[in-house]
């Protein structure tokens, strides 16, 4: 009798949700493993993650103590992007106020 209730309230709640969920994106990362080969497979999907940039959200997420050393190299390299944007947007100023004024 359990098992039949729990079923019936899957099938309402799938047919109320229904639309919702063809809606949904799936997020996340699919590997597939052939020939049982499970390292092969961990590799690739952490080669994917990298290059998506997923294992630097799930590093930031993370509330741990930071070293000082890891503070002084994480604020240098933020502030080099910080210069490196700040100095392709002042090129970017100067090569279009000149296609501005016809030079």
């Amino acid at each position: 009798m359990n098992s039949l209730a729990r079923n019936i309230s899957c099938s309402i709640r799938s047919s109320i949700h229904t639309n919702d969920l063809q809606h949904q994106q799936w997020r996340g990362i699919r590997v597939k493993v052939l020939n049982g080969n499970l390292d092969q497979a961990l590799k690739f999907m952490q080669r994917k993650m990298q290059s998506s940039g997923i294992e630097r959200l799930i590093k930031r997420e993370q509330i741990h103590h930071i070293k000082n050393s890891e503070k002084r190299v994480l604020a240098r390299k933020n502030l080099e992007h910080k210069i490196r944007s700040q100095d392709l947007a002042r090129k970017l100023k100067a090569i279009l106020i000149k296609k501005v004024r016809g030079l």
